[in-house]
């Protein structure tokens, strides 16, 4: 007998949130991709996944392919919205360093009621995004294009960081690249792409500028971001 959706579990929210993260930016919902965006193992996702459907929150074709059901993308799209408006609220209340926020939000969201979720509401007022860009009442995501993408000379404003992986936002902090900067790509090559924002040099590597989504004129074509820059870790930047 299946569940009801009041009793999702937390493991269940975390993988209906990285599901979730995999619809909105267009990648292919499959286990593959969950395994590889939550760096677990194949046969832990598998058994994850085969609750989720038997609890009612998925279902799986013939190709694997996965899908919500309307309580799954009820239960995805809360605690997706609810993580990013404590990320803001950290970040505009408390202070916590935005590159710091997405570790400390996955610990809170799964405990917060909804009165201490009203007030959190109240103290961010009409913040729009989290930290990081994304948008905090999901279905609000603004298309943007991979900076990866963009020609030498456009103008550029940076959008959403699609990959939360701690150390990379560490990483893109020390760069200088957050939502919200405007610049000028002054270089793009194999390796790096560097935004002149105010005479400021911003370079990261090409990898990485895979996973910055901007606002470009001129605009390259958008396209969704490469499955192998799911997740970054340390190794991965000069690559």
């Amino acid at each position: 007998m299946s569940q009801t959706p009041e009793h999702v579990t937390v493991a269940e929210e975390e993988y209906l949130q990285t599901l979730y993260w995999l619809f909105e930016a267009g990648l292919p919902m499959t286990g593959a991709n969950v395994a590889r965006a939550m760096q677990l193992s194949a046969p832990t996702v598998h058994e994850m996944i085969g609750r989720l459907e038997k609890d009612g929150y998925i279902s799986r074709a013939r190709d694997r392919s996965i899908a919500f059901t309307d309580s799954g993308r009820r239960h995805a799209e809360e605690i997706t919205s609810r993580h990013r408006l404590i990320e803001r609220f950290l970040t505009d209340v408390v202070g916590v360093p935005w590159d710091d926020v997405h570790e400390e939000a996955e610990h809170m969201e799964h405990a917060m009621t909804p009165r201490f979720e009203a007030y959190v509401r109240s103290a961010v007022g009409d913040a729009a995004t989290c930290p990081h860009g994304h948008p905090i009442k999901v279905g609000e995501r603004v298309i943007g294009v991979p900076l990866a993408d963009c020609e030498i000379g456009a103008s550029v404003t940076i959008l959403r960081l699609e990959n939360e992986a701690e150390d990379l936002l560490h990483y893109l902090k020390r760069a200088g690249i957050e939502p919200g900067r405007e610049g000028t790509v002054a270089a793009s090559d194999a390796e790096h792409v560097t935004v002149d924002a105010a005479g400021e040099p911003l370079t990261i590597t090409r990898s990485v500028a895979e996973t910055v989504a901007v606002l470009a004129d001129p605009s390259p074509p958008p396209r969704t971001a490469l499955p192998a820059q799911l997740v970054l870790g340390r190794e991965r930047y000069g690559r």
